[in-house]
Order: structure tokens, then C-alpha cells, then sequence
């Protein structure tokens, strides 16, 4: 009775509401399906140019078995963290370290797993004066040539650069009340 009272509340949610649940801050984010999904996690930090961007978790792992590169916005969940992480927002150099970890991936033939869920690439002037265009465009080309499976999952928001940037490949999966 409870479960359909939830379908039934879910089932009548506008558009706008929808995206909010989206952006809910008790919505689980990247760590935390890499922590219940992963083994063996192995993060890399940096993009071996400017810094490392917290909004961005790029790591080895193993998946059902089987090793690969996982790729993902990261937003905390408290004011502290989000406030670190930038509230899930990537910098030019979170984005490179992402594509790091897509040409590693490439190098190593590992399947590339990529968690979607950002309001968008930090919009600041900052972001621009480092790159932040140029950033975006290197990972869809990078993302568009790579030779290892790629799979995209929308998790939460997935608004702008920021969500294209690691959230194209060979397949998209979407979880409920997320956004592309």
C-alpha cells in the first residue's frame, strides 16, 4: 500500500518537480554508487597541468567482476563538502583529468564507466581563462574515438558542458527522475 502511494505521488510530478527530485540533496551521488557497485577502487587525482578538481572522481575499479575505468561528477553532501567539490560544477582541469582517465582507459582496453550528475561546467571567468570551451570539446572528441565500451549513466542533473563532457558514449542509461 505504501509503494503504491509512492508510484502514484511519483506518477503525478510536473516537469519542474521531476528536476528537483533530481537535484534532491539526499539523492545518492557518485560515491556512493561507486562504493555499494565497486571493488578495489584506485582514485587518480590531477590533470598533470594546473590541479585537481574535486567535482570530478576518476578511478580504477572493479565492476561485477570485471576491471575498468570509472569516471563522475562528485558532489558532497553537506554545505563543507559541496562548497569543496564545488557543487558537482567541474573546472577545466577536472575535465582534463578526466580525459586522463578516458585515454588510460583506452591504453589499458578497459570499459569506461561514466556517472552523470552536474547543474552544468563551473561557469566562472576563472574556468574560461583556463580552458574550460576547449576542455569540454577534447573529451567528446576523446570520448567519440575511443575503441573501449563506454557507458554514460545519469544518476541526477545532467545540465550543459559540464554533463557532455563525460556523459557520452555507446550506451545512456537513465535512472527515474534524472535529467539530460
Amino acid at each position: 500500500e505504501i509503494e503504491q502511494a509512492r508510484l502514484t505521488l511519483y506518477r503525478a510530478l510536473s516537469p519542474w518537480e521531476r528536476v528537483q527530485v533530481a537535484r534532491h540533496p539526499e539523492r545518492p551521488k557518485t560515491q556512493d554508487y561507486v562504493e555499494t557497485l565497486c571493488t578495489d577502487v584506485f582514485e587518480l587525482h590531477g590533470d598533470r597541468s594546473y590541479g585537481d578538481d574535486e567535482a570530478i572522481f576518476a578511478g580504477l575499479a572493479t565492476l561485477a567482476g570485471r576491471r575498468c575505468m570509472v569516471i563522475g561528477h562528485r558532489k558532497g553532501k553537506n554545505t563543507k563538502e559541496n562548497i569543496r567539490r564545488n557543487f558537482g560544477s567541474p573546472h577545466p582541469e577536472g575535465l582534463r583529468k578526466a580525459r586522463r582517465a578516458m585515454l588510460m582507459a583506452e591504453k589499458f582496453g578497459l570499459p569506461l564507466v561514466t556517472f552523470v550528475d552536474t547543474q552544468g561546467a563551473h561557469p566562472g571567468l576563472e574556468a574560461e581563462e583556463r580552458g574550460q570551451g576547449w576542455a569540454i570539446a577534447e573529451n567528446l572528441a576523446t570520448l567519440a574515438a575511443l575503441r573501449v565500451p563506454v557507458v554514460a549513466v545519469g544518476i541526477g542533473e545532467g545540465g550543459s558542458g559540464g554533463a557532455l563532457a563525460i556523459g557520452f558514449g555507446d550506451r545512456l542509461i537513465m535512472l527515474e527522475n534524472a535529467y539530460y
